[in-house]
């Protein structure tokens, strides 16, 4: 019987074939641990990340006490909500399943050939309901003071037009997701990717929250409106984000032609078990030498 033939990868050189070997397509089915472990991982971002939101800027905030600027408290909310993700990245469960955590970045790598079409509906899935149980959380133990900061809405600021947050929205997504795709197309880089991630957030929730609050993440937005009750401007928070991922892939492939992610996942160690996600078997081992 004559061996399969394996698909290879959009757009990839024949060099990228050669030296990392055959490219391995996503592949369909029902991939259950690598969607409940979206949920988890993103339900611990989104929960984590709003904790240091309502303590740098909730009610009785210690923290307004020993950084009274808005500016530093901002600088540090960035970074402890990257910092989170960064942590259930490198953890067991971002490595089950590459530690996505955002619909806009799964989007992303649907669109470079790494996800499969069943994965992109789990992905999601996992994800906005991660967020969602992760927002009630918040909610349960935070109490009074995550009502005051909203539950962790994201709403435009005062005087800025939604179609303006959505634009503001999609360029801060298009700088991160082409990050990931940038930082996973090397082997010298992609073990690096958690930590260019928590500096590309860290850097965006500085400056961009006092326009939009900095989602990137349509499920981030998502999980505290519908816990909230609070719908207003949610669009933004959903278009922007998946427009700013499609950008990334159109700037990649325009500007970045011979950049081809080698994987899916944002963190990767030699010995991690096989997942549903396309990547060149060579270059995923490697990141770990």
């Amino acid at each position: 019987m004559p061996a399969p033939s394996v698909t290879a990868h959009p757009g990839a050189s024949a060099f990228a074939r050669a030296r990392h070997g055959p490219w391995q397509p996503a592949r369909g089915g029902l991939h259950l641990g690598e969607w409940a472990a979206e949920l988890v991982g993103t339900a611990i971002l989104v929960f984590g990340g709003l904790s240091a939101v309502v303590a740098d800027f909730g009610a009785g905030s210690p923290v307004a006490h020993v950084l009274p600027g808005t500016s530093p408290r901002l600088l540090l909310t960035g970074a402890l909500f990257a910092g989170t993700g960064a942590l259930v990245t490198i953890s067991p469960i971002g490595r089950r399943s590459g530690a996505h955590l955002n619909p806009a970045v799964t989007l992303g790598f649907w669109l470079t050939g790494h996800v499969h079409l069943d994965d992109l509906a789990g992905y999601v899935a996992g994800q906005v309901a991660g967020a969602l149980v992760g927002a009630m959380a918040l909610v349960a133990i935070w109490g009074p003071a995550a009502a005051s900061v909203h539950d962790g809405v994201t709403q435009p600021a005062t005087g800025l037009g939604e179609p303006q947050a959505a634009v503001i929205e999609a360029l801060m997504t298009a700088a991160l997701v082409l990050t990931i795709l940038v930082f996973v197309s090397s082997t010298r880089t992609m073990r690096w990717t958690p930590l260019a991630v928590w500096a590309v957030v860290t850097v965006l929730v500085w400056q961009g929250a006092p326009y939009t609050g900095t989602s990137l993440n349509p499920a981030r937005s998502l999980g505290p409106a519908v816990v909230a009750g609070d719908w207003h401007a949610v669009w933004v928070y959903v278009a922007g984000p998946l427009a700013g991922a499609i950008l990334a892939v159109a700037l990649k492939r325009l500007v970045l032609p011979d950049v081809i992610p080698l994987t899916a996942k944002l963190f990767h160690l030699a010995g991690d078990r096989p997942t549903s996600l396309g990547h060149f078997p060579r270059a995923v081992h490697a990141s770990s030498d």
